[in-house]
């Protein structure tokens, strides 16, 4: 019977090989490839869980007078007419974050909830608390907020490192002022830098990239794995319109809990630094890429090493290439980034590089950053940060004192004055050392603003500096 059949399938033209295949299989070890297909991802479990831990994070900024000096003036008009004022009308915007702890700890993005008056989170039971910040980290764009609220539901950091390629992730967030929203996607790449922070000094970007859509008001939400454990905190989209274009960043997860640790119990992020600048194949020059093998071997070659440095001190020089970090291999400056970022100043790291043909293995100290040019940082001004008690009592989370204004191109070129409060630095706020040289660092043009005590509205000051 199979015969003719088989001579009119022929004939027909509708032959496939399954079904031929069909017909002489009998049982199922007749097939010559016999494979197990994966079991279908089911995130019903994980949805349920921690669209509980996700909420929406509403921030309001109420109005503001300001008074804005000729960027390039010398303060003569505005002796006779003052400077120009200007009204802010209010503002307000959303995002997403997520909890934790218990305790009623969120983590977010900075960019959510920078300069906002006042922060309202609405948990998913529908129950709106007023949030207060513990602490923000603009290097890593990420903030932690506080309710006053327990036995809350919350979300488990996963191990970032463990990500895979091809994994099932869900983006879960509040985009676009909806209620909870749940997408899923795969892991497409890793370790992926897209210049976001580049005016910002010490910045991290070694984001997880899905193509699970996001959309604006995603930004803080969370991304997990099929278990409903934290990959990592939604923070950007690739897009030409605004919108969601087929690519979203996460920030890894062991990045934000090394950083949120770091908030709650020191109040800023106590970071680690190795004392090199690295180079990876993708930003070096022919001539490095041949100078330092960076075609022949995987990892990031060191190209400058600061003198006294941890890397210095623990025998490396310019040429090493940086192979792993405490085991985990690091093929590009964004995942070594990444990996130092992980750890907190005088703890100890063993890293594998290779030099001279041969692969070596150095124990390091990581240290501090040792750079303390603050008072150049203000070009000439003296100054101060002010006490818990000042802070309290001005109603401001931030600011340093002008002590003297000093003959410097902020005095040259501003009518600063003496008992001048300053709390940002080219929009950047500004509560300790690291902040000012995040916000100076590569500029040519400089505003500082702030505002005196007793006199109302907030003042802005403009100057270059000469290259």
């Amino acid at each position: 019977m199979r015969k003719p059949f088989l001579n009119h399938l022929f004939k027909s033209g509708l032959v496939v090989c399954f079904s031929i295949h069909s017909l002489f299989a009998q049982t199922e070890n007749d097939y010559p490839y016999n494979r197990k297909s994966a079991a279908p991802i089911d995130f019903q479990l994980a949805a349920e869980t921690a669209t509980k831990a996700v909420v929406h994070v509403k921030v309001s900024t109420s109005a503001k007078t300001v008074y804005a000096q000729n960027p390039f003036g010398n303060g003569f008009f505005e002796q006779f007419f003052g400077p120009q004022q200007y009204i802010l009308p209010p503002q307000s915007g959303s995002g997403s974050g997520v909890l934790f702890d218990a305790d009623g700890h969120i983590v977010t993005n900075y960019h959510v909830i920078a300069n906002a008056d006042k922060i309202t989170v609405t948990l998913s039971d529908g129950t709106s608390k007023e949030a207060k910040i513990i602490g923000t980290d603009m290097a890593t764009d990420l903030a932690v907020l506080k309710v006053e609220e327990t036995n809350l539901s919350y979300l488990k950091f996963s191990n970032s490192d463990q990500v895979k390629l091809g994994q099932w992730v869900l983006a879960i967030g509040y985009p676009l002022n909806l209620e909870v929203t749940v997408t899923a996607g795969i892991v497409s790449a890793k370790s992926r830098n897209i210049g976001i922070h580049k005016n910002q000094q010490n910045a991290i970007e070694s984001f997880i990239q899905t193509d699970a859509a996001v959309n604006p008001g995603n930004s803080g939400g969370a991304l997990v794995n099929s278990n409903g454990d934290l990959v990592g905190i939604n923070a950007a989209i690739s897009s030409p319109t605004g919108s969601y274009a087929g690519y979203s960043y996460a920030i890894p997860s062991n990045i934000v809990k090394k950083v949120s640790a770091d908030l709650i119990q020191y109040g800023k992020v106590q970071r680690a630094f190795l004392g090199i600048n690295p180079k990876d194949i993708k930003t070096a020059t022919e001539e490095e890429i041949k100078k330092y093998h960076l075609d022949e071997i995987q990892g990031v070659a060191i190209v400058r090493v600061s003198k006294s440095g941890a890397a210095e001190q623990a025998g490396l020089r310019i040429g090493d290439i940086i192979q792993s970090i405490n085991q985990v291999k690091v093929n590009s400056v964004p995942s070594f980034l990444e990996q130092i970022a992980r750890y907190h100043p005088k703890e100890e790291v063993a890293i594998v590089y290779w030099r001279d043909g041969q692969s070596k293995t150095s124990i390091v100290t990581l240290k501090s950053n040792a750079e303390n040019a603050s008072q150049q940082a203000l070009f000439g001004a003296s100054y101060r940060f002010l006490t818990a008690q000042e802070k309290k009592q001005y109603g401001i989370n931030n600011g340093i004192l002008i002590t003297d204004k000093g003959s410097g191109p902020l005095a040259q070129q501003s009518n600063i004055q003496k008992g001048f409060i300053i709390t940002t630095i080219n929009d950047m706020a500004i509560a300790n050392e690291e902040q000012i040289a995040t916000a100076i660092n590569n500029k040519n043009f400089i505003q500082i603003g702030g505002f005196y005590p007793g006199q109302r509205g907030n003042y802005y000051y403009s100057f270059q500096i000469n290259e």
